[in-house]
């Protein structure tokens, strides 16, 4: 049972350091003058790539969970993406962190994995972190917009239950599968757009957004999501926002706002505290049993 205590913490590391890998592309994106799109077909494509190198072998099962997961993060990916283009950018985030409630939701039931005391208080701290972390920045953009950045919530928490029912399994097939389907459909949308300018820094910033912060961290989540229940798993994503703005700052001295500094307390300190309260709760549980 320490085993796996243990498992849990590498497991609640693995996707911390995801939620890093994933916050890079707030800053990376700024690099790029391509559509939306244009990105998320080159991101996609190098990802896919760099992940058939990694997994060598890939198990295509096509059960519910593996198409299910890719169907979901492709969709949490291209929704997102229009989001951003039709509603503000505080909007797009925050109203797509609503996904743990719904993961909360999802995972009892169809995983049986019921939310406790410690999670609830968690989504709590996570949406008044969120709500401090964009004070003053939320309105304005679209109706269609904040829906669809809604819409894209669900699916991300659908993608969390998806992998996690992969746990016994190899859920990184889905994120492969789910790249591939991105690439499609952002290369039919990139038809109707003008061509993206191809030049040295362009593709640079493409190549590290499809390693780094899309392959890497479809590793190290795949990796993370089998040891660590979807619940926590979401509030531990609640992370990615905090550290965007830590990549601004490091890159480009762009000091974030008191609030931000707030906010992204607020959120690390729920998320740590939610990981630490499970983490005691499974160690206690394993003494008993032990007894």
């Amino acid at each position: 049972m320490l085993d796996a205590v243990r498992r849990n913490g590498t497991g609640a590391a693995a996707l911390a350091a995801t939620a890093f890998l994933w916050s890079l592309a707030g800053l990376f994106i700024k690099l790029v003058d391509w559509n939306p799109f244009a990105i998320a077909c080159g991101r996609s494509v190098v990802a896919a790539v760099f992940l058939l190198a990694w997994i060598r072998k890939p198990r295509f099962t096509f059960s519910g969970a593996q198409v299910g997961a890719a169907l979901a993060n492709a969709a949490t990916m291209l929704m997102f993406i229009y989001a951003n283009k039709t509603t503000t950018s505080a909007n797009a985030i925050l109203l797509q962190y609503g996904a743990p409630v719904y993961t909360g939701l999802l995972g009892a039931v169809m995983l049986r994995e019921k939310p406790r005391l410690e999670h609830w208080l968690g989504f709590a701290g996570v949406a008044a972190g969120m709500a401090v972390f964009f004070a003053g920045n939320l309105g304005g953009g679209s109706l269609v917009g904040d829906i669809v950045a809604i819409a894209s919530g669900v699916s991300f928490a659908f993608y969390f239950v998806f992998m996690r029912m992969q746990k016994d399994g190899s859920p990184l097939e889905s994120n492969l599968l789910s790249h591939l389907l991105t690439a499609a459909v952002a290369f039919v949308a990139c038809l109707f757009m003008p061509a993206p300018r191809l030049d040295a820094r362009s593709l640079a910033v493409i190549a590290a957004l499809g390693v780094f912060q899309i392959g890497c961290a479809a590793i190290l989540f795949s990796w993370g999501i089998k040891r660590v229940p979807a619940i926590e798993a979401i509030l531990i994503a609640g992370l990615e926002p905090v550290f965007n703005p830590l990549w601004v700052f490091l890159a480009m001295g762009e000091k974030p706002s008191p609030a931000a500094l707030v906010g992204g307390g607020v959120i690390m300190a729920a998320v740590l505290a939610s990981s630490t309260a499970s983490a005691l709760r499974e160690r206690s549980a394993a003494v008993d049993r032990r007894e």
